[in-house]
């Protein structure tokens, strides 16, 4: 049986303190066997919300992979041709800023 997790014992540990109160408060018993009853009842519904919290959902295993999807894809490289008319600064990376102020491939 695997371990509970944090979130079982908190939710199962509040479960049972607070149905206590309520059944004890709701009932106002004062018998031993009144007590006792309620206990195991609360007892009972806090075991029953802890084995009903979902547990986390194990990653499934990856896909196999093949050499094509293992390539590490890199920009070329582009020499920038300042023209005639008005020189132009080299760009600091192969990615400039496009007019609308979206990155883009720097190029034609």
């Amino acid at each position: 049986m695997p371990r509970p997790t944090a979130a079982q014992l908190a939710y199962g540990s509040a479960t049972v303190i607070f149905s206590t109160l309520a059944m004890l408060l709701l009932s106002q018993t004062s018998s031993g066997l009144g007590v006792a009853v309620i206990a195991l009842a609360a007892l009972g519904l806090g075991l029953l919300v802890a084995l009903t919290v979902p547990l986390p959902k194990s990653r499934p295993a990856a896909p196999p992979t093949t050499a094509a999807a293992t390539e590490e894809r890199v920009p070329v490289q582009r020499a920038i041709v300042p023209s005639a008319a008005a020189p132009q600064a080299a760009a600091e990376s192969v990615y400039e800023v496009a007019p609308s102020g979206t990155r883009g491939p720097a190029g034609p």
